[in-house]
């Protein structure tokens, strides 16, 4: 995106995807010129590019990407992840976003300070350099991948010297800070022993003592507060690094001007402002040092998750080629290849088996405890283990297209994304430095006006305990170290959040609205009755209804032909096959018309089904559903599928009513069937009879009284998935499903909905917690730190105490955050052995 003028004339560079003929292209730019602001559009079919000229003044990119996508069409931006260093609290986050955003072409950028991550989306080309410059110019660095190097690897290593250096300054501080704090200390505590020990020199000497004692830790140890907090000060955007440096410098500078003049021109200095503060500046650089150490070994635990997964990653794979097998690295394993598994053995890659039989542990990926079988035909996922068979496979996917990459870059969105509950932080993080150097201002000013005799050392004591003990970063802290632990234990149960706004959102539903078919059934029915009520035999009736549902992929047609198949029934082809969504299918077979629907059907078609009332009611009360079957407009036949209730749907609901939520089925089916299926599971709301493209006006009734939260595993639930506040589709169900899902469920247990609502709830109440924490920590000690205790009590914060509790502070949030680790799921799925089809769409 490039300025072609002075004024407030710009040019949009777009890549427009979708688009299919030269109507696409009138169509977009005609879109665009109606959008006001927009003086010009020209479209490229080849190219798949609109370069748009628009009025900045008049309309923001966001609205013109906005209406391309309003008139039909997909958006093609960029996004980038980038690893930054150097920031050290919630400012450092707000001035990465800022130098991000104003790169020309950038549309969003986030910034994590838990992951120390940007992910940036953008239009255009903007190359690695540029954002590097960016992030330079705000006094912060960029850490870049080294080629054939992972960038987990490269973060990994950069964390850990981080450590290191942090370790090595806070030996170096120690190692002076205690004697100095010894000799501030001996004074004030009136040790008889140690007061001898210092008569053997004047004062002045012990003076020259402490300053070459806090001299090393100010410029070694603490240059790195030094240099990042002038920098931050330079750029006008002061952060934790800017007041520690202002609160320090000051103790020290002011510490050794009192020494020099003390020794070189005594009595120039007033007698009640000859007290040194060295310690006020080596002790507290020593005390942060430690609290960073501390946290930044906590921000390492708070990953422990995300490490765990990449560590179920296979190293190499065993395959075959010409009959041999080799063992390769595997970056070097292609869709296509044919892989060996011996037992034990992790599964290097997703495939599909084409020999062999065994039972495979997926629990690392579904949370699932039991082994599930595979047999040829069935899909193996990569970095699962392989028990007791050996196992041949083709690979279907590899690298970052595996079902464990994906959930890798899921949980990494997650953690990397803000919830609306970091939306106050933000606001006060931005503010939160230039008020506290307000108020150190204002303390100053205050106790040199009514300190009285000492009102300089009074003025300068508090004025350091006030920069030193303000902590922005437990609030920069306090929602992204939640966020990653919480996402990283859900992703151990099974449980994946796509975005932090969905683990705040599922806490606040008050429904849980269910699909029947697939989700709380099996979604495999059979055949359970077959009632003929014509002259044609019955295999030869049947024969017929199998030969027109052989050509749908209905759940309900599937299990009427395998019926029709365990009885030796032929079938027949069927000619102008037609499905009516959430009614039936008609076709010809042999000249003859046979229609085949549930009762809305058949009243459609003009039939009466009293015939079959008596036997379609006592059916629908055994929870089974009856479907009727018409040859050249007759009414002939009922037929009855019955479709199982999943293991662990009724104690899952049951979880979910003991949370206090309310539980509503969604289904097609009777009103009849659907009540009895309601009533085995315990369940009191019903939408009964709701056509697939009435499920999500079904969500919006719902929705008036109170918010709702969707779980569905079909094609047709994917717009009842959108519309719910927040959707959960079932890991085994459709791609559309799980792509349009906010929450996914990697195996097909109903049980992983409470534990997901739990987890949800626990997590944003440690985020709460958190945020209480870092803000009460701040409104009631930097007052206490200014001296408002003083005229009631006579008590002044030591900066030695400021600088304790401000290194702390941030260590009390991880702590908090890292509980979340120890979150037990209400329920466990049971032991049972399973086929599933496992599928993760992105």
């Amino acid at each position: 995106m490039t300025a072609t003028t002075t004024q407030a004339i710009q040019q949009l560079e777009v890549s427009v995807g979708g688009m299919t003929c030269a109507a696409c292209v009138g169509r977009v730019e005609r879109g665009l010129q109606k959008l006001e602001g927009v003086t010009a559009a020209a479209v490229n079919l080849a190219t798949e590019r609109a370069s748009i000229h628009y009025d900045s003044s008049q309309v923001a990119v966001p609205a013109i990407l906005e209406k391309i996508k309003e008139i039909g069409y997909e958006v093609r931006t960029q996004q980038i992840e980038l690893a930054i260093t150097g920031m050290t609290c919630a400012a450092c986050v707000g001035r990465v976003e800022r130098a991000l955003k104003k790169i020309d072409g950038v549309l969003d950028a986030t910034v994590n300070l838990a992951t120390e991550r940007a992910s940036v989306h953008y239009l255009g080309q903007i190359s690695q350099s540029q954002f590097k410059t960016a992030i330079e110019d705000a006094g912060y660095g960029i850490l870049e991948t080294k080629l054939g190097q992972d960038r987990t690897d490269t973060e990994r290593q950069a964390r850990e010297a981080e450590i290191a250096r942090l370790k090595n300054d806070l030996i170096i501080a120690i190692a002076f800070a205690v004697p100095l704090l010894l000799l501030a200390m001996i004074p004030m505590l009136y040790m008889p022993a140690m007061m001898g020990l210092m008569q053997i020199a004047p004062m002045k000497v012990w003076d020259w003592v402490m300053l070459g004692l806090a001299t090393p830790i100010y410029f070694l140890p603490g240059r790195r507060f030094l240099l990042s907090g002038w920098k931050a000060l330079l750029h006008r955007s002061p952060d934790m690094n800017s007041l520690v440096m202002l609160g320090t410098s000051a103790a020290y500078w002011y510490s050794l001007a009192v020494v020099l003049l003390e020794t070189f021109v005594p009595g120039v200095v007033p007698e009640n402002g000859r007290f040194v503060y060295f310690e006020a500046a080596g002790v507290v650089i020593a005390l942060i040092l430690l609290g960073k150490y501390l946290e930044a070994i906590a921000k390492g635990r708070t990953s422990q998750a995300m490490k765990a997964l990449l560590g179920l990653q296979a190293k190499t794979a065993r395959i075959v080629r010409a009959n041999q097998e080799l063992e390769v690295p595997l970056e070097e394993v292609l869709v296509g290849d044919m892989v060996a598994v011996r037992p034990g053995e992790k599964i290097p890659v997703d495939g599909v088996v084409v020999s062999g039989s065994s039972y495979v542990d997926e629990s690392m990926i579904t949370g699932e405890p039991v082994p599930v079988q595979k047999i040829v035909g069935t899909q193996v996922v990569g970095s699962t283990i392989n028990q007791n068979g050996a196992l041949t496979f083709r690979a279907s996917a590899v690298g970052a297209d595996t079902v464990l990459a994906q959930i890798i870059k899921l949980v990494e969105t997650a953690q990397g994304s803000k919830p609306p509950i970091q939306g106050l932080a933000d606001q006060v993080v931005r503010v939160f430095t230039p008020i506290v150097l307000g108020i150190a201002a204002l303390t100053f000013l205050m106790w040199m006006i009514f300190g009285g005799s000492q009102a300089l050392s009074f003025a300068l004591v508090n004025t350091v305990a006030v920069l030193i003990i303000a902590c922005p970063c437990a609030m920069g802290l306090a929602t992204p170290t939640s966020i990653m632990v919480g996402t990283g234990k859900a992703a151990e149960l099974g449980v994946l959040f796509r975005t932090g706004t969905a683990l705040e959102g599922l806490q606040e539903v008050q429904i849980i609205a269910l699909d029947k078919t697939g989700t709380l059934t099996k979604g495999q029915p059979e055949l359970t009755d077959f009632i003929n009520q014509s002259t044609y035999p019955d295999k030869r009736l049947l024969a017929l209804i199998a030969s027109v549902e052989n050509s749908s992929e209905h759940p309900v047609a599937q299990a009427i032909v395998k019926a029709a198949k365990a009885k030796g029934i032929s079938l027949e082809p069927a000619m102008e096959f037609t499905a009516v969504a959430g009614y039936g299918v008609t076709a010809r077979v042999d000249n003859a018309l046979i229609q085949i629907g549930a009762d809305r059907y058949m009243n459609q078609l003009g039939l009466e089904v009293t015939a079959f009332s008596s036997q379609a009611a006592l059916l629908g009360d055994q929870g089974k559903s009856p479907l009727y079957a018409a040859v050249n407009g007759q009414l002939m036949a009922m037929l009855a599928v019955a479709d199982p209730i999943k293991d662990g749907s009724r104690v899952a609901l049951e979880a979910l009513q003991k949370m206090g939520l309310q539980v509503a089925m969604i289904t097609g089916d009777n009103q009849r069937t659907a009540n009895a299926i309601a009533k085995q599971l315990g369940i009191t709301k019903v939408l009964a009879e709701v056509l697939p493209d009435g499920k999500a006006q079904a969500i919006k009734d719902l929705q008036q009284r109170g918010k709702v939260a969707f779980v569905g595993d079909g094609i047709n639930d994917a717009p009842a998935l959108a519309q719910a506040d927040v959707g959960i589709a079932i890991g085994t169900g459709t791609d559309v499903a799980i792509e349009t899902a906010d929450v996914i469920l990697m195996s097909g247990d109903l049980r992983g909905v409470p534990n997901a609502v739990a987890l949800s709830k626990s997590t944003i109440g440690n985020i709460r917690f958190n945020l209480f924490w870092a803000f009460a920590y701040n409104v009631i000690l930097i007052p206490v730190a200014a001296g408002a205790l003083y005229p009631l009590f006579g008590w002044l914060l030591n900066p030695v105490l400021a600088g304790a509790a401000m290194g702390f502070s941030s260590v009390f949030v991880l702590g908090n955050a890292l509980r979340l680790r120890r979150f037990k799921a209400p329920i466990k799925p049971e032991v049972t052995v399973v086929q599933t089809k496992l599928v993760l769409a992105t």
